[in-house]
């Protein structure tokens, strides 16, 4: 059996029997059609069974440093080895190749993203600036929505929470005004945090409330247009909305508000692991990315100020 015929057995089986997508047997075909070209030149001649289960750790190595030297981030280098592996492993269990040891050949690590924070004006305008847009459209209850959303993101920037724990509130978790409770967030894991409220929030939080009214105390802080608790997608969407009419950048979203909270603590100089606390993390190496981000706009701004930066 040639390589391009153990390849067309794989994909029908992976089709038929893993019930994969078709954009994922297109790219898991195309991958795997790459390696056994690969494979072509780096042995002299096109691969069967008994060359590809006389291959080495080695062999797949070189393949991955090729992809890296054309310009492939780690993540579609892993995910080429994923369809290699997938692959070679269908060999040996239904076609009788010989094992290949792959065990110790570890995937290509994705470059994980840096948060992305908003200035201290952007991500103001985005927690307090929120204008009555609701007025626009029809809506049963305008003021009531466009309080709950200054309201919220102003949580959201003043408290670094995530919008999924906001969202999970309910009204007998509002922090009041005269009262200097922390609030206590349930985060990931069933985790338990308490947050620090600023006057600022708590001021939004009233007002809000005043439009809301009374109710019983498991009832959802913030609730929707029907009055259930609200949809993470609708919260999204306003804050979309939003940016698009004053400006803001087209990364500013309820999470890029979390980013902007942890962002602007390190910058003011706040302890790195009081942050961690803060935010809910797990690790300090997660809350580590911020250092990054300080360090990038640090740069940014010597980039633009200093005379012999061009």
């Amino acid at each position: 059996m040639t390589g391009a015929e153990a390849a067309s057995a794989w994909l029908g089986w992976f089709a038929q029997e893993r019930r994969a997508s078709a954009h994922s047997i297109e790219a898991y075909g195309r991958d795997v059609a790459q390696f056994l070209g690969f494979l072509t030149q780096h042995l002299g001649a096109e691969p069967d069974l008994v060359a590809l289960g006389t291959l080495r750790p080695a062999d797949l190595r070189a393949f991955l440093s090729a992809r890296a030297m054309e310009g492939n981030v780690g993540a579609t280098r892993a995910r080429k080895l994923a369809a290699v592996r997938s692959f070679l492993r269908y060999l040996q269990r239904h076609q009788g190749m010989a094992p290949v040891a792959l065990a110790g050949l570890r995937a290509p690590r994705a470059k994980v993203p840096l948060p992305r924070a908003l200035s201290v004006k952007e991500a103001r305008a985005a927690a307090e600036e929120i204008p009555d847009v609701y007025a626009l459209g029809r809506h049963e209850n305008p003021r009531l929505q466009a309080a709950r959303d200054r309201a919220l993101f102003t949580l959201l920037y003043g408290a670094g929470l995530r919008l999924g724990e906001a969202l999970a509130l309910n009204l007998a978790d509002a922090p009041r005004q005269g009262s200097e409770a922390a609030l206590r967030v349930v985060g990931k894991g069933n985790k338990e945090r308490l947050m620090p409220i600023l006057p600022v929030i708590r001021d939004a939080m009233a007002a809000y409330l005043a439009q809301r009214g009374s109710g019983a105390v498991d009832e959802p802080l913030f609730i929707g247009a029907r009055g259930g608790r609200l949809d993470p997608a609708v919260a999204q969407k306003r804050l979309r909305d939003f940016r698009r009419l004053a400006g803001l950048p087209e990364h500013a979203s309820p999470h890029a508000l979390r980013h902007s909270f942890a962002t602007h603590l390190l910058g003011g100089g706040a302890d790195l692991r009081a942050i961690q606390e803060l935010l809910g993390h797990a690790s300090l190496s997660t809350t580590q990315r911020y250092t990054a981000v300080d360090a990038a706009a640090l740069l940014e701004t010597w980039r633009k100020a200093h005379p012999r930066a061009d």
